[in-house]
């Protein structure tokens, strides 16, 4: 048995059944900590990995952003979840001939895998480069340029099920030496749905998104968020693992799959608007090809990478893009047709 499911079966033993929220903050924690799971050899592939184009129209929308707030400097130009490092890479690749944007970049990358932050140092190696652990760890009141690319997916979130005529949270217990899902009285209502319906609260990326908001609210300055996910509130287990880019069961072999739920944009921009302003959620397709990605696509020759990334039965409709801006009169690339 592994390791991680054997000390969450004691932990289970010992205190009871755990949320969904805590199961996902164990088994997310252990699989990002011992592992490189990005690419063919990986457990799934992220945009940035399928093409450089991705990073390069990522770079042009931060670079037009930081022009347009009056080209900053110092400006932080900061990457939650930063992968094997290949967005940023393809980022600073594609802003090198932007005057003054690189002498005025600093960049900090928010990760917590030892294992990824030593694969980021290898791509990066050219650039300086800070690692935090923490949003909160970042230098305060410096304008900022923040990305995000399939970050929030993997946000701890919480399920509550409606059974009997009521609401119950959804928790992780053992049924015999098995993982398996159970209901526990749940210390939160909502509206009755049909029998068995499962409804879904992000806490932990809410206070993300409250975070974030709030400090580019202070210091100015765009954060960029794209992740797959839906726009509007709606009941539905998103809850998912993903292993050799198969989806597998999310109970089967914890901690060794990746595991991930669909983002409500919805939650997401209702936070955010406490304090900034909120561009979007658009799709990820239609974003990049106002960027001008398929000009790109026809120069490199990847028509078929454009296809993934923007084509509405692939990335182009279920990722969706969000922005989020101090200056409510500010105009950002691929958010003008909002």
């Amino acid at each position: 048995m592994d390791p991680f499911e054997t000390r969450l079966k004691d932990i289970i033993i010992t205190d009871g059944p755990v949320d969904i929220g805590t199961f996902m903050m164990l088994a997310i924690g252990h699989y990002y900590a011992t592992r490189d799971p990005f690419g063919v050899k990986g457990d799934f592939t992220t945009a940035p990995e399928i093409s450089q184009m991705f990073g390069e129209m990522i770079g042009a929308f931060l670079a037009d952003t930081w022009m347009k707030i009056g080209s900053p400097s110092p400006v932080l130009l900061v990457e939650g979840g930063p992968g094997r490092g290949t967005l940023m890479a393809d980022i600073l690749r594609a802003t090198k001939n932007v005057p003054g944007f690189h002498a005025a970049a600093q960049i900090h990358l928010i990760e917590t895998s030892p294992v990824l932050s030593a694969r980021q140092a290898e791509t990066l190696n050219a650039y300086k480069v800070e690692w935090h652990t923490s949003f909160d760890a970042l230098p305060p009141n410096i304008p900022m340029l923040f990305v995000a690319n399939e970050l929030l997916d993997a946000l701890p979130m919480s399920q509550y099920q409606y059974q009997n005529g009521a609401w119950h949270e959804r928790v992780v217990g053992l049924q015999g030496d098995k993982l398996s899902f159970g209901l526990i009285p749940a210390s939160v209502q909502f509206p009755p749905q049909p029998e068995g319906s499962i409804y879904e609260v992000a806490p932990v990326r809410d206070e993300f998104a409250r975070q974030l908001s709030k400090s580019i609210a202070e210091s100015t300055g765009v954060a960029l968020l794209i992740d797959y996910g839906h726009d509007h509130h709606g009941p539905g287990d998103t809850l998912q693992a993903v292993r050799a880019h198969q989806y597998v069961d999310v109970l089967d072999g914890a901690g060794e799959a990746d595991l991930t739920s669909h983002v409500d944009f919805e939650s997401v921009a209702r936070v955010a608007r406490e304090q900034a302003v909120v561009h979007g959620p658009v799709g990820q397709g239609d974003f990049l090809l106002s960027l001008g990605i398929a000009l790109r696509a026809a120069r490199l020759n990847q028509e078929t990478e454009l296809h993934r990334l923007t084509a509405a039965d692939q990335m182009g409709t279920l990722f969706r893009v969000i922005a989020i801006t101090q200056d409510p009169a500010l105009s950002l690339a691929g958010f003008d047709k909002e």
